[in-house]
């Protein structure tokens, strides 16, 4: 067993607490589903957020997805001239028997343009 990252990042429509949570729902499930997660080898989710989002923490919605077993934390993003705004980004720390070279990164929305290398 080996430990990968799963990189991922929505955006979302508007700075309240249901949209926040909505967004980084969806994103987690989508990253599940590609990657076939298990949530019992989850090391660890990093969440960051851009600093328009500030009325809920990303992580209360994988808490409510049943991630009880493992770290989360929640940071600003880096603010960038020019960059994304309302924008979520999620990196899960994962054990299991898959390497880094076959991991499914998933950008959704607004956020697709961070890793245009993706879409082709």
């Amino acid at each position: 067993m080996r430990i990968v990252s799963i990189r991922g990042a929505i955006t979302v429509e508007s700075n309240d607490k249901d949209s926040i949570i909505d967004a980084t729902k969806e994103l987690l499930l989508e990253m599940e589903k590609v990657n076939n997660i298990n949530k019992d080898n989850v090391v660890s989710i990093i969440f960051s957020a851009t600093k328009d989002l500030n009325t809920e923490y990303p992580a209360k919605a994988a808490r409510l997805l049943g991630y009880t077993q493992c770290g989360l934390m929640c940071f600003n993003e880096m603010e960038v001239i020019g960059s994304i705004d309302k924008c979520i980004r999620i990196m899960i720390l994962y054990q299991g028997n898959v390497e880094q070279k076959d991991v499914k990164h998933v950008y959704l929305k607004d956020a697709k343009t961070l890793r245009p290398d993706l879409n082709k």
